[in-house]
């Protein structure tokens, strides 16, 4: 498995751990309220649910933005190699690697950081269509693409 297939591999899994994460917690909230529902009567247990439902609807929120950026990661080719940046290009920019998929942590590989970037970002979207050699400018910073992967 070459570097960036082990990059990408981490990141996929990582977002299918959280997705993992917030359907676990929503079933959990869902029988909670229904194990609620059968014991309780009053103010405070319309106050409890309602709290329950908004605590599931913000956990539905998070749900689908990992969702959303699963689909982004699965669009990705892990074994493509190409000249221009594109979606899922590895790039070491300033001694930098830059993942550019979704946005998520900062990770280390092999020993090596890796920052996972969206190609929305001001940085990602600088990088779009780039090849190696091409410099450009952010924030008084100047990067020059030393390697695509």
């Amino acid at each position: 498995m070459t570097f960036k297939q082990k990059i990408y591999t981490y990141y996929l899994q990582l977002v299918q751990d959280k997705i993992d994460v917030f359907r676990d917690m929503i079933s959990a909230l869902t029988e909670d309220s229904k194990n609620d529902a059968k014991g309780s009567a009053g103010d405070k247990h319309e106050t409890a649910l309602s709290m329950m439902h908004i605590e599931q609807e913000k956990l539905n929120r998070k749900l689908r933005e990992v969702l959303d950026q699963k689909i982004i990661l699965d669009k990705i080719e892990a074994t493509a190699i190409t000249e221009t940046i594109i979606l899922g290009s590895l790039i070491k920019a300033n001694g930098i690697f830059l993942y550019l998929s979704v946005a998520l942590p900062k990770v280390a590989i092999e020993g090596i950081n890796v920052i996972a970037l969206s190609p929305q970002s001001p940085l990602g979207n600088k990088l779009m269509g780039m090849k190696v050699g091409h410099s450009f400018e952010i924030n008084t910073t100047k990067y020059i693409i030393e390697e695509v992967y």
